[in-house]
């Protein structure tokens, strides 16, 4: 099986699983990360955080936004342009999020466009080393790869359910790596800060 066959199918397994975990689950899971991580993820005041909105079954990183940015985070969101990019923007209070694409939800054109120092990734699934995989139409890798072109690097930290890690994502050279993944169960480094 190529590793593009594998990776559809380890996707396809690992959303199914989170899928399935009941809505109560999903909002006590969710909870338990702005637990473990509100004062664990390192930022200055004034670093900016890029989260996102939960589509689907994803995890409600809402919570986890408001302490990071009670903690001095500037926020924002993504916001999906055309078929491959996705720009970031201010997330500020008292200003409408609106649809923006794929399903997501995000501040609207007048926002301002930031880089984010630390990226919350959404993602299918995730092994223990770092590699990931997303949702196959590769948004991210290259927000990350324009991001790191223009000298700027941020730190990856992927959201995900437990039930999403895997043994093994066959890494490909274009994957970009995570830094640290968050679960219900904690925070966890793959490489140092």
């Amino acid at each position: 099986m190529s590793p593009k066959d594998l990776k559809a199918a380890l996707r396809k397994e690992r959303l199914a699983l989170r899928d399935a975990m009941p809505l109560e689950v999903r909002i006590e899971a969710s909870l338990s990360m702005a637990d473990h991580a509100g004062d664990v993820i390192a930022l200055d005041p004034g670093h900016v955080v890029s989260g996102f909105w939960p589509i689907r079954s994803e995890a409600d990183i809402r919570p986890l936004m408001v302490r990071l940015k009670d903690r001095g985070a500037r926020l924002c969101l993504p916001v999906i342009i055309d078929k491959n990019t996705i720009l970031f923007r201010e997330l500020v209070d008292g200003v409408a999020v609106v649809q923006t694409g794929f399903g997501t939800t995000g501040p609207g054109p007048d926002a301002p466009e930031i880089d984010p120092d630390i990226m919350l990734v959404p993602l299918s699934a995730f092994d223990s080393v770092g590699h990931r995989i997303g949702y196959g139409a590769g948004y991210y890798d290259r927000a990350i790869d324009r991001l790191r072109r223009k000298g700027h690097m941020p730190r990856l930290i992927g959201i995900a359910f437990d039930c999403q890690e895997v043994a093994s994502v066959p890494a490909e050279p274009h994957d970009v790596a995570l830094d640290a993944v968050l679960t219900e169960s904690g925070f966890r480094h793959f490489r140092a800060e």
